[in-house]
């Protein structure tokens, strides 16, 4: 059966947050030491402690580093991570989080994400966390990753080029796609190293899946803010058996016929932010012949409510309905593999253990493309050979 993992991003999300909710959760402390012993950092050492935010008793995770080098490019973090003696599964984690950073930092200073070169978060304290990560989850044995819509605040942080403008401008470039939520406060929440962990190892976001709970973890963060409690929250538990088998859904729909044509995609992009498993329209002739459309949307059933309010608030519309319908699904789980220097995510279904179809992820393969000058349709091509190959 597979474990989940869902992020809920109470008070933000940073590398030593999440490091610190998963060991908090009950993930090996002497495998997350091992592996960071593993990295061959001089001086590398992993201070844990316990910190009160709002009440909430929660786990911490300091990084002590030997040294703190100024600059490290992405060749320089990879042969770290690949050096060192990782589960393949978490070496993987770890490459594809820093590969999706470089590729965020590439675009926001115009440059190839090889020639990036890594400030704050190619520090030894970063690498560690990120590969602690990767490595906590595997002795989790997580299989799936789900996370909250993730709150973002404003204000400025000092870095490497200066005064960078919260979020800053790398993390946003990570959560392209992903809910965010604004909080009013100036303060970093969802940093670099977070957001190019979330980005990476969440297949979804949105409301939490179904599981069966087993443990909860809490990790907080270095601030103790009055507005919200610093922590990230994780729950892990067992999937409920639903994939490959008839599970019930809410379909949520309503009729259209005032709504310009070029608002559309906006309501099925907040029915999706509100955590919409499916989104489709169909065209309809309503009354006194006057053309329109339904706009129906997919969602658990505990997500009902809030894809309805969603539905309600984007569309202007008076009311939605809502009926119970059986779901039949493949079981659904992803593959990173690089294509010219690029991570691109490949959906994987597969049946009663057995793989019956791959699909590389348009988002990533366009990405990729615009980054490389070539066309979408190679990345795409690529990326399904590397997969089939297995991956890496």
């Amino acid at each position: 059966m597979r474990r989940l993992l869902y992020i809920d991003a109470v008070g933000g999300v940073a590398g030593d947050m999440l490091l610190a909710a998963l060991l908090d959760a009950g993930a090996d402390e002497a495998a997350v030491r091992e592996a960071l012993a593993g990295l061959r950092v001089p001086g590398l050492e992993l201070l844990l402690g316990r910190e009160r935010r709002h009440g909430i008793a929660a786990r911490t995770v300091h990084v002590r580093a030997g040294r703190d080098p100024s600059e490290r490019d992405l060749a320089d973090v990879r042969g770290l991570i690949e050096a060192a003696p990782l589960p393949e599964r978490a070496r993987a984690r770890a490459l594809a989080a820093f590969e999706a950073l470089a590729a965020a930092e590439g675009r926001v200073h115009g440059i190839p994400p090889e020639r990036v070169h890594f400030h704050e978060v190619g520090a030894d304290d970063a690498i560690a966390d990120v590969c602690g990560v990767a490595t906590a989850l595997e002795t989790l044995s997580v299989d799936e990753v789900v996370c909250s819509p993730l709150p973002v605040a404003r204000g400025f942080v000092r870095g490497a080029h200066g005064a960078l403008p919260l979020p800053a401008p790398a993390a946003l470039e990570l959560l392209r796609g992903a809910p965010v939520r604004g909080v009013e406060l100036e303060a970093e929440l969802v940093t670099p190293t977070g957001a190019a962990l979330v980005a990476t190892l969440a297949e979804r976001f949105g409301a939490v899946p179904a599981m069966r709970l087993e443990a909860t973890g809490y990790g907080a963060g270095a601030q103790d803010l009055a507005e919200l409690p610093n922590v990230v929250r994780v729950l892990v538990g067992a999937q409920v058996e639903r994939h490959g088998r008839a599970h019930d859904v809410a379909v949520i729909e309503t009729n259209l016929d005032q709504l310009p044509g070029e608002l559309v995609p906006d309501v099925a992009q907040a029915c999706f932010a509100a955590g919409a498993l499916d989104v489709w329209v169909t065209p309809v002739q309503m009354k006194k012949g006057r053309p329109g459309m339904v706009l129906s949307a997919l969602a658990e059933p505990a997500g009902e409510a809030s894809v309805a309010e969603a539905l309600l608030r984007a569309s202007g519309t008076l009311g939605v309905r809502v009926w119970t319908v059986r779901r039949w699904e493949l079981e659904r789980s992803w593959r990173t593999v690089t294509v010219a220097g690029n991570p691109v995510r490949v959906k994987v279904a597969s049946l009663g253990g057995g793989e019956l179809s791959l699909a590389p992820e348009h988002d990533d393969c366009a990405a990729a493309a615009a980054r490389t000058g070539r066309s979408p349709s190679s990345i795409w091509r690529a990326a399904l050979a590397a997969a089939s190959e297995g991956g890496r």
